[in-house]
This record gives C-alpha cells, sequence and structure tokens, in this order.
C-alpha cells in the first residue's frame, strides 16, 4: 500500500509535466489510430472477398472488356455453381467529389453470386421489371436521403450522356464489412444504349463472377476458364475475389503501406515522449532511491514504484487517446464520402494494439530508470546533486 501511495504521489509532483506527457501520449494514440483505422478501412474489401467467388478479367489488364458471349463458355465448366458479370460505369452524380460505386450488372444473377447483398424478393423483382432501375446501398441512401422511386441521373463520363435510373431497391450488408455503398443498374439498358449510341461498344462486360462448388477446386478452375480463351482476341486472367480485390487497390498499396508503417513510427514517439519524462524522474530522484534503499527498500519495491508510475502514466495517456479516438473516427466517418471507405470504424485489431502498445511503452520506458536506480550506491546517491 505504501508503494501505491507513492505511486501516486509521485505522478502528481510536476503537475504540468505529467499532464502533458499524458497529453502527448493521448495524441499520439489519436494518431495511431486513425492512421490504423484508415489502413483497415481502405483493405476492408479484402477481408469481405468470399472464398468460393473467382473473377475472370481481361489478361492484359481490368480496364479493357470481355465479350459477353464467353458467359456460356464458363458456366458450362464443371465446378461451376453459378456465373455473373458487371461492367464498371464510373459516371458523375452532382459533382466529381460525391464518389460511390457505380456498376451495371446482370440483374437475374448478381445477387445470387453476392447473397451478402440483402434485398427484399419485392425489390428485387420491381429492380427486374424496370431496364432504367437501379438498386444502392444502404449507406448511400442514408447519405444522400434516397428513397424507392427517386430518379438519379448521373453524367458518363466512360459512356458519354446523360443517364436517368429509378431506385427501386436499397440492399442492406448482410456483414459488418460488406460494401453497402454501391449503386447497380442492368447491364442490358447500358448495352442496348451503346449499341444505338456507340456502334461497336455493345456485347462487352468488365469482368465475370464465377461461383465455384469447392472453393478448393479454385485454381483448377481458373487454369481451365483461362484455357478455354487462350490464344483469343481477349485472353483472361482469373483470380481469387481476394487476389483481384488485392490488384485493385494496388495502385495505392504504397500509399496505404507507408501509413501503416507510420502508425507504428508514432509507437516509438510514445516511448520517447514517455522515457523522456521517466528520466527525467529518475535523475531528479536519485537521492530519495538511496534514502529509500537505506531505509529498507528492496530491489522490488523500487522496480514497483518506477514502473508503477511509468505504467500508470501510460496507461492514463492510452486510455484518454484511445476514449476520444472511436468520437473522432465517427466525426470523420460522417464527412468522407462513403464510397471511399465504405467501412470506416476502429477495428478491434487497432484497438488491441493501441492498448498493447501503451502496456509495452510503459514497461520500456521504466527500463533504464530502474537499473539507474538498481545500480547506484547509496553513498552515490547522497552524493549526486542534481
Amino acid at each position: 500500500m505504501k508503494v501505491f501511495k507513492l505511486i501516486f504521489k509521485n505522478i502528481l509532483r510536476h503537475k504540468l509535466r505529467t499532464i502533458l506527457t499524458i497529453i502527448g501520449i493521448a495524441v499520439a494514440v489519436i494518431a495511431f489510430g486513425i492512421l490504423r483505422t484508415v489502413y483497415t478501412a481502405w483493405n476492408v474489401g479484402v477481408d469481405a472477398a468470399a472464398a468460393d467467388r473467382l473473377i475472370t478479367r481481361q489478361a492484359i489488364s481490368f480496364i479493357f472488356p470481355l465479350p459477353y458471349s464467353y458467359k456460356e463458355k464458363i458456366a458450362a465448366l464443371p465446378g461451376v455453381s453459378n456465373l455473373s458479370f458487371a461492367t464498371w460505369f464510373g459516371g458523375v452524380y452532382k459533382d466529381k467529389s460525391q464518389f460511390f460505386a457505380r456498376m451495371a450488372v446482370d440483374d437475374e444473377t448478381f445477387f445470387e453470386v453476392y447473397p451478402e447483398f440483402s434485398l427484399s424478393d419485392d425489390e428485387k423483382a420491381a429492380f427486374q421489371k424496370e431496364r432504367n432501375s437501379c438498386v444502392v446501398g444502404e449507406s448511400i441512401a442514408k447519405q444522400y436521403n434516397f428513397k424507392i422511386g427517386d430518379l438519379v441521373t448521373l453524367e458518363g463520363d466512360i459512356y458519354p450522356g446523360t443517364w436517368e435510373f429509378v431506385i427501386r431497391g436499397i440492399y442492406k450488408p448482410k456483414f459488418e464489412n460488406t460494401d453497402a455503398t454501391q449503386m447497380l443498374f442492368h447491364w442490358t439498358y447500358l448495352d442496348e444504349r451503346m449499341k444505338a449510341e456507340s456502334p461497336g461498344r455493345e456485347g462487352n462486360v468488365g469482368w465475370y463472377i464465377v461461383k465455384v462448388e469447392d472453393p478448393l477446386q479454385s485454381a483448377e478452375i481458373s487454369t481451365k476458364i483461362d484455357a478455354l480463351f487462350k490464344n483469343s482476341l481477349a485472353e483472361t486472367k482469373t483470380e481469387t475475389e481476394r487476389a483481384f480485390t488485392q490488384g485493385f487497390i494496388s495502385s495505392t498499396g504504397a500509399i496505404i503501406t507507408a501509413m501503416n508503417i507510420l502508425s507504428f513510427v508514432i509507437v516509438g514517439i510514445i516511448m520517447l515522449v514517455l522515457g523522456n519524462t521517466m528520466i527525467m524522474s529518475a535523475r531528479e530522484r536519485t537521492r530519495e532511491y538511496a534514502v529509500f534503499k537505506t531505509l529498507g527498500f528492496s530491489a522490488f519495491h523500487l522496480t514497483g514504484l518506477i514502473l508503477g508510475e511509468s505504467l500508470l502514466i501510460s496507461a492514463l495517456g492510452g486510455g484518454l487517446g484511445i476514449f476520444l479516438t472511436y468520437p473522432i473516427i465517427n466525426g470523420f466517418a460522417q464527412v468522407i464520402p462513403k464510397g471511399f471507405f465504405p467501412v470506416f470504424q476502429v477495428e478491434p485489431i487497432t484497438l488491441i494494439l493501441a492498448i498493447s502498445a501503451a502496456l509495452i511503452i510503459g514497461v520500456a520506458a521504466a527500463i533504464f530508470p530502474i537499473q539507474r536506480a538498481l545500480t547506484t550506491k547509496i553513498v552515490d546517491g547522497f552524493r549526486f546533486v542534481g
């Protein structure tokens, strides 16, 4: 009990320094939390990828289309349980800052291969009946206050012209990491307009989504699909949905990796801040430690005294930082366009890393002061003038 009283008295001895150290640790933890959240949010699509889905795209690049005629050949392969396709539409809604994914899909099969997009039977039926209808994700609907029956107008870029769609469904995410920020409409509507307005661009899709019966056969089925179209004008590359998603975001991979590394550099900064405080405290209390030794305090007591103070300061700063991280992240989530980060929230791994870092730093920052206190002779401690 005496040691605990001394710990509390020691951290209050220099109130301003202690408060500034706690605030510094809290700010660093908040920065760590934000950077890690950006990193995890950017990779949420990879984590949400299904093991039983393959993506078949153009071998040269994702931006080149594939013939619609490939559909029946892929679907006929053994081991393929279902097949759908999608085309990236792009376009502009209001202005270029209002970004969210807009895709033309096969209305009959898309929601079968993506069961995590929950859509009621009535909404699905209404969507399939109307050629210029669309379905939007729940997050997008909330952001723009979309309702069933609303008209959405897009200005095309990849596919020029003014495009008008009627919302006939709002899908809900089945899982926490399911993307609820997409707008989906009929591929046939896009294809018919291309045939009338841009002859030569019809009859193409962006990529095929292949659902397999057994995920363990994914590699074998991928090889068979690509063999079907070898030496054709549009050769294919088939890969798991996870690999496809990773490739899709690889253009910004260096930036995201740098942010992840920077988040851990911040952990080092926290250690320097707390370590500096503890070293100053240990230097100031050199004579006190000599007195404690004279009074019979053991190495265990001195270690507990110094380690306890370091851990307490680290815990207070880390706790404050974690407490403030959640409202700050929620604030960012409200202002960031949903399409950039479909899921923007503090993940459990970020919380675990932040707590672990605070504890490890509390221990690490106390190592040198403990070593100094234990190795300094009593007579040298009384002679010390600091």
